[in-house]
């Protein structure tokens, strides 16, 4: 007879459909548990609807969340194809603390050699962010934004105790302001880079689930 728990799930989301795709056509061998891709839509709003109802009911109470996509980079230097892994996400309503943060910046530096991989505070904005609105946001310590991440670990950590992390892809930076994703090189490389992050997100899941074995 097995004793051993069921591995726990894992809720993966984003809010756009071009990063739906490249996360649905990624690798998704290695999974150390259920996997659900979820595209909760666009704005903090949409996020936060979208996981409260994913995780209500009869979802299980350890499920872990990790919310992914494109950013904007605040910081100088920054480049679109650069990686974000967030050491806590904030917004006007609260700041959530990311789990296992080095792990997660272990593995895509092994994946990807010579990709750029930030970590700091990724803060949330309920509108795209341009221009001066980049450096007011960066005094305030962040290294970029976006509009689903924070609502999206706020509303997870609301339903329940349960591990969290933010993982972000930039498409645009301040040397390289972008008009539409998907439409220059910039949106393309993005593209690329988090269609290809997928086995990190799954060693990060399994290295969570090792304390209850």
């Amino acid at each position: 007879m097995n004793d051993q728990p069921a591995p726990a799930p894992l809720l993966i989301a984003c809010a756009l459909g071009i990063e739906h795709l490249a996360l649905r056509t990624g690798d998704r061998g290695g999974a150390g548990g259920p996997v659900t891709f979820a595209r909760t839509g666009m704005g903090p709003r949409a996020a936060e609807r979208s996981v409260t109802r994913l995780l209500a009911g009869p979802a299980p109470a350890d499920t872990a969340v990790l919310a992914t996509g494109f950013c904007a980079g605040l910081a100088p230097g920054m480049h679109p194809g650069d990686l974000v892994v967030a050491e806590e996400t904030r917004d006007p309503r609260g700041t959530v603390p990311c789990v296992g943060t080095e792990l997660l910046v272990k593995e895509l530096v092994r994946l990807l050699p010579g990709r750029t991989v930030h970590t700091g505070p990724l803060t949330g904005s309920d509108h795209v962010v341009r221009g001066p609105e980049r450096s007011d946001l960066l005094a305030t310590g962040a290294i970029a934004v976006d509009m689903e991440s924070a609502a999206t670990l706020l509303a997870a950590v609301r339903t329940g105790e349960r591990p969290v992390a933010a993982v972000r892809v930039v498409v645009d930076a301040p040397e390289h302001e972008l008009v539409r994703i998907g439409t220059v090189r910039g949106g393309i490389s993005a593209f690329r880079v988090l269609r290809s992050i997928l086995p990190a997100f799954f060693e990060w899941h399994r290295s969570l689930l090792l304390p209850r074995r």
